[in-house]
């Protein structure tokens, strides 16, 4: 096998997805592993299974020994504060996968994807959620995104659990009653509000298909449930405070800016859910450009990794036509 090679990782809590790729853009190898968080707790662990997913896809691509391409670009969920950055790149050199690895946010390749002028905002809302923007001058604006404790209320796993509490609550009768007293019960396979929250208060359900619930509450927001309609637009209120904050701190709320957004819950493309972060955002930031990225993140990586070796023109439309969601096997729903 001949000519540079380049690696790019798009990993998250839900999956971890990896390709290998010539700089002419063709697809040599890929693969789906698990979910990992790099947050420090699950530090090892996550660089474990990074390892072995990259490890797995140069397999496929026929790539023996170390290291396993010329450049590489992993866009990590866990990458949030300068700490994180130095201590999960500290990492990556000490696996020797590429020579010179460079790391970013995940909100950097849903960037990469959709802003064709490459500046503007970036916004990640599917499993996680997150938000980073960049000027045309360079400058970059990141928020911590940490959850709770960093001010955040949004994301597949804050959607699912709101939805579950909101059906608890309206079975006791602390709240109005709502098609989610059925439908989410009827997703873990269970016929009661208390019987779900029973079993993910003693474990005997896993906690991580929250996750999966968002799709439930999108399809009942569509449907005009108020409790959903509620819980929907408070996530397009967070997303548009992100991208407004973002702009006004890059001082691009009179400009053209593009606003790309990705992840599974705004690819759902919910009426409820673009509306509403099309009224808040055009009242703040009028001339700015919403688009929903269709492309998976990890297209937004191998773009960024191509950038690496300043890859020939067309390497990029390459990897669009063949960077596609059936190349990955199914250890992950893919978000």
């Amino acid at each position: 096998m001949s000519g540079r090679r380049v690696v790019a990782v798009d990993g998250g809590n839900s999956k971890t997805d990896v390709a290998i790729l010539d700089e002419s853009g063709r697809v040599l190898g890929t693969h789906r592993g698990p979910g990992a968080s790099f947050t420090p707790a699950d530090h090892k662990r996550s660089v474990a299974a990074l390892e072995r997913s990259v490890r797995a896809a140069a397999a496929e691509a026929g790539i023996e020994g170390l290291p396993v391409a010329d450049a590489g670009v992993f866009c990590l969920a866990g990458a949030d504060l300068p700490a994180d950055d130095r201590r999960i790149l500290r990492s990556l050199r000490g696996l020797g996968l590429v020579p010179d690895p460079v790391l970013r946010n995940d909100t950097f390749a849903v960037m990469r994807a959709g802003a064709t002028r490459g500046w503007g905002v970036a916004v990640v809302c599917g499993a996680g959620f997150n938000c980073t923007g960049v000027g045309p001058d360079g400058r970059v604006v990141r928020f911590p995104a940490l959850g709770l404790i960093s001010g955040d209320w949004a994301g597949g796993a804050t959607i699912g659990i709101e939805a579950v509490g909101a059906c608890v609550r309206a079975g006791d009768g602390r709240g109005p009653h709502s098609v989610l007293e059925r439908a989410v019960p009827a997703y873990f396979g269970l016929r009661t509000p208390r019987q779900v929250m029973v079993g993910l208060h003693t474990g005997k359900l896993d906690s991580s298909r929250l996750y999966d619930l968002a799709p439930v509450v999108l399809a009942a927001a569509n449907d005009g449930d108020p409790v959903a309609v509620g819980i929907v637009e408070r996530q397009a209120e967070e997303a548009s405070v992100l991208v407004c904050t973002a702009l006004r701190r890059l001082r691009l709320l009179r400009t053209d800016a593009d606003v790309v957004l990705g992840g599974g819950v705004a690819r759902a493309r919910s009426p409820v859910f673009m509306g509403r972060l099309e009224e808040r955002v055009g009242a703040c930031a009028p001339k700015a450009r919403i688009t929903v990225v269709d492309d998976l993140p990890i297209v937004g990586a191998a773009l960024l990794a191509l950038d690496q070796l300043a890859a020939p023109d067309g390497a990029g439309a390459q990897l669009r036509e063949t960077l596609v969601a059936d190349r990955f096997s199914p250890n992950g729903a893919v978000r």
